[in-house]
């Protein structure tokens, strides 16, 4: 039985050439991240947070760090509530 159908965009490439070609700063800060960035996604803005931050590779990584936690605070709230532990500032 084919249990395909799906509204999703199918890939047209493998994601993992993509994740090998970013910076290794980038990748290691992937492996720890909690929400599943793709490749693009991540390298846009860690070059925007390099640029931002004069090539400082530390800052980046916490611009990164701090946008992830907004974007998983504002998941929670939406889905838990205001007052789950993840929602909160």
């Amino acid at each position: 039985m084919n249990n395909t159908a799906t509204s999703l965009k199918r890939r047209r490439q493998t994601p993992m050439p993509a994740f090998d070609r970013l910076p290794a700063e980038l990748r290691a800060w992937l492996h720890q991240a909690a929400l599943p960035w793709s490749a693009a996604s991540a390298l846009r803005l860690w070059r925007q947070a390099l640029r931002d931050h004069a090539g400082d590779a530390q800052a980046a990584r916490d611009r990164l760090s701090r946008i992830e936690a907004r974007l998983i605070a504002r998941d929670a709230r939406r889905v838990w509530g205001p007052t789950h532990p993840a929602a909160l500032p």
